[in-house]
């Protein structure tokens, strides 16, 4: 691994079982679960390209590149974050096969060919700007990775479309209030929802992730609702399979 500079508040995490290490501060937005689950979520191509957009520190893309060869590009508009993902990349000897674009994703055609891409990975803002769950008062960073400012997901769905090659896959990690909301969206962008999970907290409570993968150019029909995830046994711990996530088989 190089030697890259810490700036000012900031540490070397272990990305879950990957062995890779990412760049992370308290004063930005920092990769939770989500991130995790979505980057293990869809089968990942063992060559081509891969684009993580909304990708923040790059969390999702550097898992993912344990696991894959492709060249994986990661899009984020802050430029804070898009600088420790790029640190993070030369920290794990990734320059080779990883990249970061600063910029917002509906001009990531700028930098990339249509019809050029075989995965999508999306951890999106989650919250609308006039909804219940908004916190305007967070701090710039914080505002920006948790509500619609900067993008939606008319905005995604379409820069998807574009991006991805035909049978391409989108992979995302949403909120389950918003599942019909995503999937009209996928079909009126040519994005055919195939595969999804819910994700509980614990057994006995509502599910509070949603993640969904969708073919471009895919037939209607065909759904697979994969079995529910549960993070958490009733004593707190990590349930068996978000133990092997985070830690590996023992």
């Amino acid at each position: 691994m190089e030697n890259v500079e810490l700036k000012e508040n900031e540490r070397i995490d272990e990305i879950a079982s990957s062995g890779v290490k990412i760049i992370q501060s308290r004063e930005v937005f920092s990769f939770s679960i989500d991130a995790i689950l979505l980057a293990r979520f869809p089968r990942l191509p063992s060559r081509g390209q891969i684009v993580d957009i909304c990708a923040g520190n790059g969390a999702v893309g550097l898992f993912a590149s344990s696991k894959t060869k492709a060249n994986i590009i990661e899009v984020e508009i802050q430029e804070r974050l898009a600088d420790m993902a790029q640190r993070s990349i030369e920290l794990n000897d990734l320059t080779s096969r990883m990249s970061v674009i600063t910029d917002n994703l509906n001009n990531t055609t700028k930098y990339l060919n249509t019809s050029s891409t075989d995965l999508i990975f999306c951890n999106p803002p989650y919250f609308k700007i006039d909804s219940e769950d908004s916190h305007i008062n967070e701090s710039h960073h914080y505002t920006l990775a948790r509500h619609e400012l900067t993008t939606n997901l008319d905005e995604i769905f379409d820069t998807g479309k574009k991006l991805l090659k035909s049978n391409g896959h989108i992979a995302m990690v949403h909120r389950p209030e918003r599942f019909l909301e995503i999937v009209d969206k996928m079909r009126a962008n040519n994005l055919q929802p195939k595969w999804i999970q819910f994700v509980y907290p614990k057994a006995n409570q509502p599910a509070n992730i949603l993640l969904i993968d969708a073919i471009k150019d895919g037939r209607a029909g065909g759904e697979i609702f994969l079995p529910p995830l549960v993070i958490h046994n009733e004593d707190g711990s990590y349930t068996k399979e978000i133990d092997e996530i985070y830690y590996g088989k023992h």
